[in-house]
């Protein structure tokens, strides 16, 4: 009797064993199976694609600004506010982010610009004020422009090796915020306070700051890639439609090559750029407007990862 127990014992302890042998290996092996499974997860097929560019933006200008109701026509080229502005500042970048067909984008620009008499006219039937040519500067314009919005591909067109041509649709805004600084001489006299002007050393002072406003904007870009290392781009849009400014336009084109390093892109771009808008407000001594258009080459140094 008590060898058949014992016998008994050791059928169900040889059975038991092998079960806990097996669930002790599954539970070592299971850490080594995950780890195998992430490192057989595949590589995302859409990856963020990131361009950054700073730029130059070497800016003529033509049109007129108003201040306090005063209005100064410009005509300038770059040469002319390289060599004879006292205020020549500018900083200009692009970055873009891309993944499948959409993306988004947003462009800045801050610039200073000091116009001499030589290149701006008083327009005002007002006798005993013009331009000033005593002032350091008969205008100051400082502009700051953001835009942000988005793109998305429409179609594209592959080519042979790695070329194509692409479509894309883009939407957004674009924020403006400018202020002017004119100065007149007064070679009459004139009831400075009626025109709402400051009196300074016998120059009269037409200030308007922060006039700022946001224009939707509508437009398409189309791109052409040669190869992997040299692409061909341009874009037009339209804005304002009188939610912000009256009207606005913009035109781009603009070449880019491209050398590769470890692990992302480094370029050269050229190009031109045209943008115009059209914005009044107020009415009579309060008036404030920017009519204009800035144009001019584009250069800048891209970066692609």
């Amino acid at each position: 009797m008590r060898l058949a127990t014992l016998a008994g014992l050791g059928i169900v302890l040889g059975c038991i064993a092998p079960a806990i042998a097996d669930e002790s290996g599954a539970k070592q092996a299971r850490p080594d199976s995950i780890a195998q499974l992430e490192q057989n997860v595949p590589a995302d097929p859409e990856p963020w694609r990131f361009t950054v560019t700073p730029y130059a933006w070497l800016m003529n200008v033509s049109g007129n600004v108003t201040a306090r109701g005063q209005t100064v026509g410009i005509n300038a080229s770059f040469i002319d506010l390289v060599q004879k502005s006292d205020s020549l500042v500018g900083l200009m970048a692009y970055f873009e982010a891309n993944k499948g067909k959409a993306g988004i984008y947003t462009d800045f620009v801050f610039s200073k610009l000091g116009f001499g008499a030589g290149q701006t006219s008083y327009r005002n039937p007002i006798g005993g004020l013009k331009t000033s040519t005593t002032a350091n500067a008969a205008l100051t314009y400082q502009m700051f422009i953001v835009e942000v919005g988005g793109v998305f591909e429409v179609y594209r067109w592959p080519g042979s090796d790695s070329s194509f041509t692409a479509i894309d649709a883009l939407g957004g805004f674009r924020y403006w915020n400018n202020s002017i600084d004119a100065s007149f001489d007064v070679t009459s006299n004139v009831d400075l306070s009626r025109l709402h002007l400051d009196r300074s050393f016998g120059l009269a002072i037409a200030r308007a700051d922060a006039i700022q406003w946001v224009d939707p904007v509508i437009g398409f870009r189309v791109r052409h890639q040669f190869t992997a290392h040299q692409q061909l781009w341009a874009r037009a849009d339209i804005g304002g439609f009188g939610l912000g400014s009256q009207f606005s336009w913009q035109a781009v084109a603009a070449y880019t090559y491209l050398w590769q390093a470890t692990g992302y892109q480094v370029g050269a771009t050229i190009g031109f750029r045209a943008l115009g808008v059209n914005y009044s407000a107020g009415s009579g001594p309060d008036s404030v407007g920017i009519n204009q258009t800035l144009y001019g080459p584009i250069i800048g140094a891209s970066f692609r990862f």
